[in-house]
């Protein structure tokens, strides 16, 4: 450990050596890539190399004599852990006393001084919203230099692997058609040209999937569509012969990756250009001309392909049960061989892969599985290691947050197990999680809601009690995409970086994950996938529901009955029973025995 810290600060002095060369005040390192990705590949972990703390989302802002990094609420007590003895400060974002980044900038930037990043891995918004709080600073951007790659020597290359096309059967929609419907809007904005670099969206919009980033199929690309043309940025080998003809067939000019630099500049000044600042890079917006209009929106695709078409329902249903069987195998050899034999947090993560790998059209996991023992659970994202991995006991509990990519979709499930006596406390935290996401489960509502709006039915349970877990609630879920996907989500407030807060519409996906975290104790969540459904539609307009469409039981064992309404035990025992029903075909009998007990009426 030692080791990796004076690693770290000597990582920190390099950095500053080189800021001193460029006299730079302050360096900022996002987490990020050249497209805004949430979840990066290998190559574009700047921030985790710079700093030792390795969760999924952070910001290290490097200044001449200090260093801080900002993480959300499921990565504090991982960030506290890695970040300890490195002279980094951790800012808790949405804590009370803790500075925005910007004013953070701007309290150790010079006048006159000079703010480095690398203008790839920078969003233009971002940019914007930074420079506008030192505007009276009179400070000078340096975007075009990479400090964090002369730095890291061993630095992971691009990947090369080569993707695949997703056939009509499975995506619902071509290529052709996505295509005619991005240029219906671009024509009701008046835009001539419209540049995509976020992959899920050109992923969607191409119905192709790679494997560039692990987890999450997408390939690296940048698209730039205009009324007649269009023009895609990729590695050209990653490309299969379907891939290919589908570009022939929808007149898609293939161009080098890096390309898209010097393409931008070529578009003309009377251009009117339709983009998302706040996901398109810094890079880029600097390339186009000065007197181009820019129309700042979110990309029509991500509304298009959040609301998934029925031939994608249908197949993330498919999904779903191929992975409830999985889950289901997983829980019967848990609950059974606990305290028989060793099994570890990383050993049982690698089981439940293993049952996963056998399902057929299986493509791995959508995230890397969280397998969490006893307090290991209060950190929401925590990543069990050689150095963490522990044996489980039968005693307390595991949490177990997983998902698998299947040609028919992606999974998002969490289940917390009981493996041994749990304490009073422990049993209400439990019961308590699950009657709010039973009471989310259950909600019929108005079109025109919002995430926002529901967001209280899960929470509430918890609120009585003084309690409330830091993050969403929810978020919405790709197809054989990303796993956590964007316009919609659920969450008790605003969170625009998040961008999860647009109004529920049919077809959305939407995971549905309350929990507790205890530091020093336990960890609870349960999480299940609902799809967004229209409902009756009457004199006071139309009414909207959830589909459930995950299929896993729910320990019984952990549950306190006596705080549970009549109406939480009806929905549980009627979901209980289509488990059951869904799930036991294809278990063998002694599982399809375990299984009917652990799905018996309460």
């Amino acid at each position: 450990m030692k080791e990796e810290l004076i690693t770290v600060i000597e990582k920190l002095k390099q950095l500053r050596t080189l800021m001193n060369e460029r006299n730079m005040d302050v360096y900022m390192i996002p987490t990020s890539d050249f497209h805004e990705t949430e979840y990066v590949g290998e190559h574009f972990k700047a921030r985790s190399f710079m700093s030792g703390f390795t969760g999924s989302a952070g910001t290290l802002i490097v200044c001449r004599d200090c260093a801080a990094l900002w993480t959300d609420g499921r990565y504090f007590i991982q960030a506290a852990n890695q970040l300890k003895d490195s002279t980094i400060d951790l800012m808790k974002q949405g804590e009370e006393g803790v500075p925005e980044i910007p004013a953070y900038i701007r309290e150790h930037m010079r006048e006159n001084g000079v703010f480095g990043f690398d203008g790839r891995v920078m969003n233009t918004r971002l940019v914007h919203d930074i420079m506008e709080e030192l505007k009276d600073k009179d400070v000078t951007i340096s975007a075009q230099e990479d400090l964090v790659g002369m730095i890291w020597k061993d630095r992971p290359p691009l990947p090369t692997k080569k993707g695949f096309f997703l056939e009509e059967a499975y995506s619902g929609k071509s290529t052709k058609d996505k295509l005619a419907d991005i240029r219906t809007v671009m024509q009701e904005q008046n835009a001539t040209h419209h540049i995509v670099t976020s992959l899920d969206d050109i992923a969607w919009m191409m119905n192709m999937r790679g494997w560039d980033i692990s987890c999450f199929p997408v390939m690296l690309c940048y698209l730039v569509i205009t009324h007649n043309e269009n023009h895609i940025f990729i590695d050209e080998n990653k490309l299969d012969e379907q891939m290919l003809a589908n570009f022939r067939e929808n007149a898609v000019a293939v161009h080098a990756y890096d390309d898209i630099y010097a393409f931008v500049k070529t578009i003309p000044a009377d251009a009117c250009v339709m983009l998302n600042t706040g996901v398109v890079n810094y890079a880029i917006t600097q390339n186009l001309k000065k007197e181009i209009r820019i129309i700042d929106c979110p990309n029509p695709s991500q509304l298009m392909k959040a609301r998934k078409n029925e031939i994608e329902l249908e197949n993330n249903r498919k999904a779903h049960i191929k992975d409830a069987v999985a889950m289901t195998k997983f829980m019967y050899w848990l609950k059974n061989n606990i305290g028989k034999e060793t099994i570890t947090e990383i050993s049982a993560s690698d089981y439940l892969e293993s049952l996963r790998r056998k399902q057929e059209h299986n493509l791995g996991l959508s995230f890397s599985t969280i397998s969490a023992y006893k307090e290991h659970a209060a950190m929401m994202h925590y990543s069990a290691s050689e150095e963490t991995n522990v044996e489980l006991k039968p005693e307390g509990m595991l949490l177990v947050d997983s998902g698998g990519q299947y040609l028919e979709g992606t999974t998002d499930i969490t289940r917390t197990f009981v493996l041994g006596p749990i304490s009073d406390e422990i049993r209400t935290h439990y019961t308590c999680a699950l009657r709010g996401m039973i009471q989310l489960s259950r909600a019929k509502f108005l079109e025109g809601c919002r995430g926002m709006n529901l967001d209280i039915l899960a929470r509430g349970p918890l609120w009585e009690m003084g309690i409330d877990y830091k993050c969403g609630t929810g978020h919405g879920v790709g197809h054989l995409m990303n796993v956590h996907e964007g316009p919609n989500g659920f969450r008790w407030k605003v969170v625009p970086e998040r961008n999860d807060s647009c109004v529920l519409e049919e077809g959305m996906t939407q995971s549905n994950e309350p929990g507790v975290y205890v530091e020093g104790s336990h960890g609870i969540r349960h999480e299940n996938e609902l799809v967004v459904r229209r409902g009756e539609k009457n004199e006071y307009g139309q009414f909207m529901y959830f589909e459930t469409i995950t299929f896993v039981p729910f320990d019984l064992d952990g549950l306190d009955v006596d705080l549970m309404t009549r109406y939480d035990i009806a929905w549980l025992n009627a979901y209980h029973k289509e488990v059951y029903d869904k799930v036991s075909p294809y278990l063998n009998e002694a599982e399809k025995e375990w299984l009917k007990y652990a799905t018996r009426e309460i």
